[in-house]
């Protein structure tokens, strides 16, 4: 083999090895601020989960405004940590998995603890199972967005999200506290209704605005800016109240879409099947059905004795 034969040789093989990476800028980005970016939203997210677990310890030991605190700081960690891994394109499956799972903690479990041991603790076994209903609705409200995230429609959420019937629970607390009633049979009847209700809004197919898609007129931009001083200025004022105020517009924006005439059509079940993952053999070649079942079937067969 000649000299100049030798060195095309090798110099394919050091370009197999070591492949040029020059096209790829994320690549060429400095490594521990790529990580930095990474970790930016599950950091976020972590906030908002450790937010949920201490509002349930603030409501096991009766701080409850401590409690639907919380559950508030929770909600802004979950708005700004979506928005912060598409403004760095740090999105992944990984995100969307641990946000899911901060939701059931921070919007499932957390209000739900906080609902009895407020007001419900009083009927006992009855508000232990309405707080149970309350939670189970809000995982399948989870489940079902996570299947049909491809297929909904990005202005409208089918059913209440999570995270709005949380902070309606967090709110009526903050609105409790801040006209200071002191009657707690009568707010223990009118949580039972109101907890079943959210839950049921969760789970059914009542249209709500999503405000991810929302574009706004430059016409009305005077207008927005007017009302985001006045509701500034109410937050800085009367924050409790106005902040009840704000959920209860939102919670009740989706029965009034439905009266309006606005259905959401089901464009993809819950419960359609998964397709069986295809499977290869040592050469890396599809395994056709027949062979696959019967290699299944010899796997799980007991071993000789």
């Amino acid at each position: 083999m000649s000299r100049n034969s030798r060195r095309s040789r090798d110099a394919r093989l050091r370009m197999e090895i070591y492949p040029d990476r020059s096209a790829d800028p994320a690549l060429n980005a400095d490594g521990p601020f790529r990580r930095g970016v990474f970790l930016l939203p599950a950091t976020i997210t972590s906030i908002g989960l450790l937010s949920g677990f201490y509002s349930m310890v603030s409501a096991v030991t009766g701080h409850f405004e401590v409690a639907s605190v919380m559950i508030v700081i929770a909600f802004f960690c979950d708005g700004l940590d979506g928005r912060v891994a598409r403004a760095s394109r740090t999105s992944s499956q990984f995100g969307v998995e641990f946000d899911s799972l901060s939701d059931v903690v921070a919007f499932g479990v957390a209000p739900a603890m906080l609902t009895f041991s407020w007001a419900l603790r009083p009927v006992g076994s009855i508000g232990i199972a309405v707080g149970g209903l309350y939670v189970l609705c809000g995982a399948l409200r989870l489940a079902r967005f996570n299947v049909q995230t491809a297929t909904a429609d990005k202005s409208r959420f089918v059913g209440l999200p999570i995270p709005g019937a949380a902070l309606m629970i967090a709110t009526t607390s903050l609105a409790y506290s801040y006209f200071e009633f002191e009657s707690p049979r009568m707010l223990c009847t009118l949580m039972v209704p109101f907890t079943l209700v959210l839950g049921g809004l969760m789970i059914s197919r009542v249209p709500y605005p999503s405000f991810k898609t929302m574009k706004f007129e430059k016409r009305a931009q005077v207008e927005l800016v007017i009302t985001m001083m006045v509701v500034a200025a109410m937050l800085f004022a009367m924050p409790q109240l106005t902040a009840f105020l704000l959920s209860s517009a939102y919670v009740l924006s989706g029965p009034v879409l439905m009266l309006r005439g606005e259905r959401l059509s089901a464009k993809v079940s819950v419960l359609h099947p998964v397709a069986p993952a295809k499977s290869h053999d040592a050469n890396g070649a599809p395994q056709p059905d027949s062979a696959r079942s019967t290699r299944n079937l010899r796997d799980h067969q007991p071993a000789p004795r």
